[in-house]
């Protein structure tokens, strides 16, 4: 069973939700490259809901000189997007998922394949975790405090998490890495 793994960008005081300037998607110091690049060797698709594909849609596959890498991961990654009013995702090597989104991401969970990593996406990552579809929680925590903004985790919802992984940066960003503690 393939794993599903959240990685999200996350202020100090738990905001997923960018209404401030505190993240820039084009700016990764060297010392985070490495990280970023073993996690993205790991994942051979993104699911993303339709605001955030459309997100990426409009800015990466413009970008020119893209030294992070992203643009040509993000072509060439197989995308699934969940959506009830796109037809037409206009972007190479995407899949519209439709209807119930827990159900769809059940059915590419037992698909053959590597991870597959969900980024942004509030209003989706909230009912896969309710289900308990989340394998891995991956949180790069920027040293902003935003005082507003929608969380990763939907309200009501607690689950205790294991540590498999922490590194800080010269940047003041941290990065941890969860999974839920079974049992």
């Amino acid at each position: 069973m393939r794993p599903l793994v959240i990685t999200q960008n996350i202020t100090v005081d738990g905001s997923i939700e960018m209404l401030d300037d505190w993240f820039d998607p084009t700016d990764s110091p060297p010392d985070q490259q490495q990280l970023l690049q073993r996690d993205s060797a790991a994942c051979d698709a993104i699911l993303l809901g339709r605001q955030t594909f459309e997100d990426f849609r409009g800015f990466w596959p413009v970008q020119e000189n893209d030294t992070t890498g992203i643009t040509d991961e993000l072509n060439a990654l197989e995308k699934y997007v969940v959506t009830s009013t796109m037809t037409d995702p206009a972007w190479q090597h995407s899949t519209l998922l439709t209807g119930d989104p827990v159900a769809a991401v059940r059915e590419l969970k037992e698909q053959d394949g590597a991870e597959i990593s969900l980024t942004g996406s509030i209003t989706l990552c909230h009912p896969l975790i309710q289900a308990g579809l989340v394998d891995e929680y991956r949180l790069w925590t920027y040293p902003y405090v935003q005082g507003r903004g929608r969380r990763l985790f939907p309200s009501g919802v607690q689950e205790r998490l294991e540590l498999r992984e922490h590194h800080a940066f010269s940047s003041g960003v941290t990065y941890t890495r969860w999974t839920p503690r079974k049992g």
